[in-house]
């Protein structure tokens, strides 16, 4: 995630007290974060237990899909991540108040997982279903342990949903992107993240370790919520849903 600067003057400032759940989420993956830490000096690998594997890999438990997005792996996995929730999740949390916001915030991290797994399954389908073993760095390794090596951490796909948010409700609003001198309309920056993650997605999704289309999935994610919340705050009696940028 990228490095973002707001100029408006009528949301909330940085001296500001941060409202409840961003608050929270903040603290929360910070001290999952330093215990992570912690706890792999003494032998205790949290991300094993916690992250997100992939469904057919024998370490796959149910709490996986929410547990995953509050693990980070280092810091500046952690810092990007949690900026990014500190910039936009305040905001959108005085937008649509405390229980719309976490809701929002868990289900496009949901999303996102959805997404790595579905992304993972078609690649096992295409390149590993029909071997028993594949070769790594020279060494033979069963499936099912290959399997267990497939791990997604973080928050970025709650965080990619809380960018569109931020964008389809504030889709004129200027921001500043480190480096670049000139500000960029958030409607157009979250066009130009899509693009990205797509073409990076589908160029090697693995090649970077980086899961894009889990932040296409958190994205997604976001979409849909937005729409079924703007049709049900109108009573549910449009057919026409207007998506427009503002």
């Amino acid at each position: 995630m990228a490095t973002f600067a707001s100029p408006l003057p009528y949301l909330c400032s940085p001296m500001d007290k941060l409202p409840p759940i961003t608050k929270n989420l903040l603290i929360i993956n910070v001290l999952c974060w330093m215990g992570t830490v912690a706890l792999s000096k003494y032998g205790i690998d949290i991300e094993h237990i916690f992250g997100l594997h992939f469904f057919m890999a024998p370490s796959f438990r149910i709490w996986q899909p929410v547990t995953y997005m509050f693990l980070h792996d280092g810091f500046q996995h952690i810092f990007f991540n949690m900026f990014a929730v500190w910039m936009f999740g305040r905001i959108m949390e005085v937008q649509w108040g405390q229980k719309r916001f976490l809701t929002f915030y868990l289900l496009c991290g949901l999303g996102a997982a959805l997404s790595q797994e579905i992304c993972q399954f078609v690649h096992y389908e295409l390149a590993l279903a029909s071997y028993d073993a594949v070769n790594v760095g020279g060494i033979t390794v069963p499936m099912a342990a290959y399997l267990d090596t497939i791990l997604t951490v973080g928050a970025s796909g709650a965080v990619y949903g809380i960018l569109l948010g931020y964008g389809v409700t504030f889709p004129n609003n200027e921001l500043f992107i480190i480096p670049i001198p000139v500000p960029i309309k958030a409607k157009w920056l979250v066009t130009a993240y899509v693009v990205l993650e797509l073409a990076l997605g589908l160029r090697n999704s693995a090649a970077d370790n980086v899961a894009h289309f889990a932040h296409l999935g958190g994205m997604l994610a976001g979409f849909l919520i937005i729409l079924y919340w703007r049709r049900k705050d109108r009573g549910g009696s449009d057919n026409h849903i207007d998506f427009t940028w503002q």
